[in-house]
């Protein structure tokens, strides 16, 4: 499969200051070397607990922070090192959605204009071009053309997000970032947008990075998922090889956590004991170990580097360390 971007090593550390002077006071780790692949015409699935560092991820990738340390290639290209014209360029092959569709668009703008707005500084159309691909986009998101004379707070939150759906499509990028897209909305209407979206990647050929709170929601969307604890990676499998199959406890951990809806039917749920630690001062060794009940002495003292286990599926755990293969296999 052809990649069309390439993440090394990406660091994003914020500063902890305090007092009158703002001195430093350490670091929040919210990226902590990670380093995937996103190839051309998939939907990888990232996901983890609040403060795992998903959308801190999310918003590198787009552009919107810049790494500590690492790179993000899009199409080959260091998208730190490019110039003006390029840098243009990029943000219309890569777009994102936020997660809160209210707070994402300007009170003081129509919907027509909102969605306008991306076109008008890419140069894409104008005139009456520009009010034609807006209806078009409008339609192509289920809303109607008298939509477009009317302002975000006259919308629900559904209706909204596709409205922020539509401006993120409207200047035909390459990746759209969906950072959590569907959790402020309720059960119902997220599976409309999950359903508008997947279309969406169908009629415009998008690769999407999906950014999300559990695997019961990527699950439908995704053909990779990633799983992010406290700032790192770790584990990347294809969706099936994942759910059926989780080799970190964390991830077990999760695919435990997603309800049945039958029930009658018995399900072990795995019950993390403690807190998730600050990122400010994070533990040593693997970052799990002080909520893993497979902690081994090693885990506490040494980081787990990521490892293919089998086919695409890989892992960042001391169970699976190339000196245990042969222990485990």
């Amino acid at each position: 499969m052809e990649v069309l971007m390439e993440v090394k090593n990406l660091k994003k550390y914020f500063p902890m200051q305090s007092g009158f002077l703002s001195s430093n006071k350490g670091y929040v780790k919210a990226v902590d070397d990670v380093s995937f692949n996103i190839y051309k015409g998939e939907t990888l699935g990232l996901v983890g607990e609040s403060g795992c560092g998903k959308s801190t991820t999310g918003r590198m990738l787009v552009n919107l922070l810049n790494p500590t340390e690492g790179d993000v290639l899009f199409e080959g290209k260091d998208i730190r090192e490019l110039c003006k014209k390029d840098k243009k360029n990029l943000s219309k092959n890569i777009q994102i959605i936020f997660q809160d569709p209210y707070a994402s668009l300007n009170p003081r703008m129509t919907i027509g204009d909102i969605i306008a707005e991306p076109m008008k500084i890419n140069k894409i159309v104008d005139g009456k071009e520009l009010e034609k691909r807006v209806l078009k986009l409008l339609n192509y998101v289920g809303l109607a053309s008298y939509h477009k004379d009317r302002y975000p707070h006259e919308f629900s939150g559904g209706q909204r997000q596709r409205v922020g759906i539509a401006r993120a499509i409207s200047v035909d990028p390459k990746l759209i970032v969906c950072d959590e897209p569907v959790s402020a909305l309720d059960v119902s209407i997220q599976a409309q947008v999950l359903n508008l979206l997947h279309d969406l990647q169908k009629e415009f050929d998008l690769t999407y990075l999906f950014i999300a709170h559990g695997l019961n929601v990527v699950k439908h969307v995704s053909n990779r998922v990633g799983v992010m604890y406290l700032g790192k990676l770790v584990e990347i499998a294809n969706d099936n090889c994942l759910y059926s199959d989780p080799k970190h406890p964390y991830t077990q951990a999760l695919l435990s956590a997603i309800p049945v809806p039958n029930p009658r039917a018995k399900k072990e749920r795995i019950i993390l004991k403690g807190d998730v630690p600050s990122p400010l001062n994070p533990p040593t060794g693997c970052r799990f170990h002080t909520r893993c009940s497979k902690c081994m002495d090693i885990c506490k003292l040494e980081e787990p580097k990521m490892v293919e286990i089998e086919g695409k599926h890989s892992v960042a755990c001391h169970l699976y360390d190339a000196s245990m293969a042969v222990e485990n296999n």
